[in-house]
């Protein structure tokens, strides 16, 4: 099995099953260092909701949050995070990303592409990610995809407020299979649904059933917050972070080494969702989808997986993005990342530009 944006290998199909952790054990981010040691690391935001905007944790950007449900961990909330300097005429066409699981908005060269190119750029942490996140929340934790169309609904609505265009969606891994589902539900909501690297199947498919109906449903049924163990990996994590072989600076809460901790509900949660898309869904929007050429595997790090996706199957996102709509247009790029948009420089860039194209021919 390849659980999303983490690189870990996929399991044989006779593979035992993983051991789930309790509850009180993975309730927060483990911030141990791989010798056990705890390093000093930067505190969850404690922002509060209904307030204005503010300087963000990025320079030349700003965020605003809001509260979006309640649960027994609290108040989720979710938070936009926009350029400053963006040009607030109403007549722009706002674009809003949306990030993967283990993840949240870093990518500057992704606002710039968009503003440059006249779009008002829009960024989402959902709740329980990123800036979102707070102490005594379990990370990424969801028993339902459902439950974050009300981080959807609340930042359309918000940026509504500046923008009178429809927005068009930007989404990556396993935020593109929420969107996917959250435009099937919305038709005629948004412009153009541009999908970077989309989790919409799960590999290992025959172990991955024989997970859903052993231990997924029953253990999270039963207990919400268990995880289920496995196998800590940084391969992905040392591609894309500057403190290795890639260039980004990652947050090492919001964005740790090896992931969240994965939890039973969760993953029950994005295989409902899979299985809504291999039935087929009918978005009305014209659909992007932006892909590595290879995915690669393997055991150790190597160098060979600085340029293929190490996360999901391309060829298996490609074909299920097929099943999205009657308008699905599929991108291709040679050495890209798992997250195309945080691949090196020069692969990033086309992707940008032909994204730019695309828009100008279907999404407005």
């Amino acid at each position: 099995m390849t659980l999303p944006d983490d690189g870990r290998p996929p399991l044989p199909s006779d593979a035992p099953d993983p051991v789930v952790a309790s509850e009180e054990e993975t309730l927060s981010p483990d911030p141990r260092g791989s010798d056990g040691s705890t390093p000093e690391l930067p505190a969850l935001l404690t922002t509060e909701p209904g307030g204005d905007w503010e300087p963000d944790v990025m320079d030349g950007f700003e965020a605003k949050t809001f509260a979006v449900s309640e649960d027994d961990q609290g108040t989720n909330l979710v938070t936009i995070v926009r350029p400053v300097a963006s040009d607030r005429d109403r007549s722009r066409t706002p674009v809003v990303l949306i990030h993967g699981w283990a993840d949240y908005f870093y990518n500057e060269p992704a606002a710039k592409a968009f503003e440059d190119a006249g779009y008002a750029f829009h960024a989402m942490d959902l709740h329980r990610y990123g800036r979102s996140l707070r102490e005594g929340q379990t990370p990424g934790w969801t028993d339902s995809l459902l439950n974050y169309d009300a981080d959807i609904e609340t930042a359309l609505g918000e940026i509504g407020r500046t923008y009178e265009n429809k927005p068009i969606i930007v989404a990556h891994s396993t935020g593109g299979l929420v969107a996917s589902l959250w435009a099937e539900r919305n038709p005629g909501r948004i412009r153009a649904l541009v999908l970077n690297s989309p989790w919409l199947e799960m590999q290992g498919s025959t172990w991955v059933r024989h997970l859903a109906k052993t231990i997924v449903d029953p253990v999270a049924s039963r207990q919400p917050y268990a995880m289920l163990k496995l196998p800590k990996i940084d391969f992905y994590w040392r591609t894309l972070s500057s403190e290795a072989e890639g260039e980004w600076d990652l947050h090492p809460l919001w964005r740790p080494k090896t992931s969240f901790e994965v939890p039973a509900a969760w993953l029950g949660a994005v295989l409902v969702g899979h299985a809504q898309v291999k039935a087929g869904l009918d978005i009305q929007e014209p659909v992007l989808t932006l892909v590595s050429e290879r995915g690669f595997r393997g055991a150790k790090f190597s160098e060979e997986m600085k340029t293929a996706d190490i996360v999901l199957e391309p060829e298996t996102m490609a074909e299920r993005a097929l099943r999205l709509g009657r308008r699905v247009t599929i991108n291709r790029y040679p050495d890209a990342l798992h997250d195309v948009f945080a691949s090196p420089e020069v692969i990033r860039n086309q992707a940008f530009a032909d994204v730019l194209q695309w828009l100008r021919a279907y999404g407005g």
